[in-house]
């Protein structure tokens, strides 16, 4: 009987993994918003965050850590976001495109801090994913023009491609400073990246 060799996974995806695992999160990417988070400083007690592309919640529960008690969160995604959230956080299911009224109302005022982390259904196809992704951010910056208040703060990832240099642009036009940042617990062989826009002017 042949014995089939057992797929050994990347050595970086054992290590986030299995630390999620231990911390509780339910995905390895809150290490990214963490990296981010230690870098840049774009969450602070008190402050008022929506995180769009919410599901499954990990930037939710690292969000609502670092804001306290004092501060909300509030996600919103297409999935049903299930695990359980301290009381200063709370998921909404639905498109963004619909729900940037009732986003205003649930916290009753502008917010500090816009976090997206939305991704299209990867295809394969390199260019068409960019410009999908692009085209979420062009969303999630839509978002921030209407809801975000002055000095407020912006973080949204992006596939590279031939619509990254004028998203980025964008984005630097409409904040004191910009920064690009390729977290460490991203994969290398990932096209993701993320733009960040301190001080919304």
């Amino acid at each position: 009987m042949t014995r089939k060799r057992a797929t050994r996974k990347p050595q970086w995806q054992d290590h986030y993994t299995r630390q999620a695992r231990k911390e509780r999160y339910p995905a390895r990417s809150v290490y990214k918003l963490a990296e981010i988070q230690k870098k840049h400083r774009v969450l602070a007690k008190g402050d008022r965050v929506l995180d769009l592309g919410c599901a499954p919640g990990s930037w939710l529960l690292y969000a609502a850590e670092q804001v306290g008690p004092g501060g909300s969160v509030l996600g919103v995604d297409l999935t049903p976001v299930t695990v359980q959230l301290p009381k200063q956080a709370q998921a909404i299911q639905g498109d963004i495109h619909t729900l940037q009224a009732t986003a205003a109302q649930s916290l009753g005022s502008a917010f500090n801090v816009l976090l997206s982390d939305m991704a299209p259904a990867t295809t394969g196809d390199r260019f068409g994913d960019a410009a999908r992704s692009y085209e979420l951010c062009r969303t999630a910056l839509a978002v921030a023009d209407e809801l975000l208040q002055a000095k407020g703060h912006f973080v949204c990832k992006i596939f590279q491609g031939e619509d990254f240099k004028p998203f980025s642009d964008q984005v630097k036009a409409r904040f004191d400073r910009m920064h690009i940042f390729k977290p460490q617990s991203s994969r290398k062989a990932s096209r993701e990246i993320f733009i960040i826009g301190l001080g919304k002017k």
